[in-house]
């Protein structure tokens, strides 16, 4: 199973997807490889999804590369948990972050997903795409752009993706 429970980010969290999407982010039913613990969905890489991708990479909202993930998100949390003992309080934690990955990555690859899941609980969420890296990347960075693994950042952006999401697993799996 993945960090769970998950809170939607507050753009969404009154959409009426957001309680089968809920469901479907906590019974992820895919291993993130052979022999993990950690489950996340899957989905294909429909033209509403690839739309959504589009436009959070138009706007600046897509970070490429487990790399730049982690260091982004390292980075994030550091600032975080200032701002949370400068202020005295603990900020509700959200999904904030969306990790898309690709279905040809090395066990190595999602062991470090894995990882970096652990590292920042149930504010990054992951999915896998039913698709290779170099498919992704040249969908969205043309000709030789092959990646991997995308970060969404920013909660509409985030928001944009997981409703392109719930719409495909809302007609092809039972939520109740």
């Amino acid at each position: 199973m993945g960090p769970g429970p998950y809170r939607l980010p507050k753009t969404i969290a009154s959409d009426t997807r957001a309680e089968p999407l809920l469901k479907i982010l906590g019974a992820a039913p895919h291993r993130l490889w052979p022999g993990s613990t950690l489950c996340i969905p899957e989905a294909e890489l429909s033209d509403a999804l690839l739309e959504a991708l589009r436009a959070a990479h138009r706007m600046g909202r897509v970070v490429r590369s487990l790399e730049k993930a982690q260091t982004v998100l390292t980075a994030e949390a550091h600032g975080q948990r200032l701002a949370d003992r400068k202020s005295g309080t603990v900020r509700g934690v959200r999904i904030s972050r969306l990790l898309v990955l690709t279905n040809d990555g090395a066990e190595r690859f999602y062991r470090q997903v894995a990882s970096l899941l652990e590292s920042h609980g149930s504010r990054v969420v992951a999915v896998r795409l039913k698709v290779a890296a170099e498919i992704l990347g040249n969908a969205l960075y043309g000709k030789g752009g092959a990646a991997r693994l995308l970060m969404i950042e920013h909660k509409a952006a985030v928001g944009a993706v997981l409703l392109a999401l719930a719409d495909q697993w809302i007609d092809s799996i039972d939520v109740s």
